[in-house]
């Protein structure tokens, strides 16, 4: 079925609609020719809006809406995205029930949920039309990108904490990083599009509601407007420089390693930016997960401010075990260990002395 006999084969040239399809039709030039992609629909107005422009932009667009089953009428939900998505042109649309759990809070589950659905959903529909990897395209706007850079900012772990989401970080794709909220919702009333409005967008319980319903208003109210839109242009130029040190830092790494440790010497040479990223590399290689500021500058001082201090136990390892890294005879080295702390800690830090 093609798009004119699926749907709307024409978007009214509104100014909301051209800025959405603008926008979706560069994210398709930067990233390769036009190709089939997946578009995350929730039934919410960022969502259809970026599916309605899809629909015109790209080859084939196919609906993924995931249930969370956290609402009574989440299956009437998901069921009106259904029949929107296929309305507007969609190829297909697929209903992805999911469990939420409650591991790391309500909102951390739902999204780990949702994004596991997604992947698999877009792999099996690239396998079932023998295609390469089908990019799924997520509704996030440019306030999406200056809640999350705020959000960011209050965990206080580095740039790399505040440099936002990604136009492109695979298979994800955020074209409508630069279209704000009203423009996608007004698209949706330029074509007459009932939008469903989540009730944890606005519930006080949860920190991004919040931002958006308060903090956010009052910032743009006492700094005089532009606020999002400042927050997310520093998002884009941290991006540029991450990229920038991240390049630096694999080359640094590769010269620092012996087998699976890394040379202190050498990595005491290095500026402190480029240093702590070899060391992020380093531990992400080796299994850590979750880094935090405090354990990075927890590594970082064995190489630097070096007193024979014992290891520093970083997230990872498996059940039963941590891991931790360590400084023996002039090498950072990483372990698994049963308490946490490394080897005992009395007879490694005598070692250490007479060694390192």
């Amino acid at each position: 079925m093609d798009r004119a006999s699926a749907g709307l084969a024409v978007l009214p040239e509104t100014a909301a609609v051209l800025a959405v399809r603008r926008a979706v039709r560069a994210w398709l030039a930067e990233t390769g020719a036009p190709r089939p992609v997946a578009v995350a629909l929730s039934g919410g107005a960022d969502s259809l809006a970026l599916t309605a422009a899809a629909v015109v932009e790209a080859p084939r667009v196919h609906a993924l809406i995931v249930d969370h089953g956290l609402q009574a009428d989440s299956t009437e939900v998901a069921a009106r995205a259904e029949r929107a998505a296929l309305r507007l042109g969609c190829a297909t649309a697929r209903v992805l029930p999911v469990r939420v759990g409650r591991s790391g809070g309500l909102e951390a589950a739902a999204r780990e949920a949702r994004y596991g659905a997604l992947r698999s959903a877009a792999t099996e529909v690239a396998e079932a039309s023998d295609s390469a990897e089908l990019p799924v395209l997520l509704g996030h706007t440019l306030d999406d990108q200056a809640e999350t850079v705020l959000l960011g900012l209050a965990r206080g772990s580095g740039g790399r904490s505040i440099h936002g989401m990604r136009a492109h970080d695979p298979p994800w794709g955020r074209p409508l990083l630069g279209v704000r909220r009203d423009q996608t919702r007004q698209l949706c009333a330029d074509l007459d599009q009932p939008v469903y409005d989540d009730p944890h967008n606005f519930a006080p319980d949860f920190v991004r509601s919040r931002l958006r319903g308060e903090v956010l208003p009052l910032l743009e109210q006492v700094l005089g407007g532009g606020v999002a839109a400042a927050l997310a242009r520093t998002a884009d130029q941290l991006r540029d420089d991450d990229d920038l040190l991240d390049g630096l830092a694999a080359d640094a790494l590769t010269v620092a390693r012996v087998g699976g440790d890394l040379d202190v010497a050498m990595l005491a040479a290095q500026p402190p930016a480029l240093r702590r990223r070899v060391i992020r590399a380093w531990l992400l290689d080796g299994g850590a997960r979750a880094l935090t500021a405090k354990h990075l500058h927890g590594v970082d001082d064995l190489v630097v401010r070096w007193r024979g201090q014992g290891g520093v136990a970083v997230g990872g390892g498996a059940p039963g075990f941590r891991l931790v890294a360590s400084r023996r005879r002039g090498r950072l080295t990483l372990e698994r260990s049963t308490d946490g702390f490394g080897p005992d800690r009395a007879q490694d830090t005598e070692a250490m002395r007479e060694t390192d």
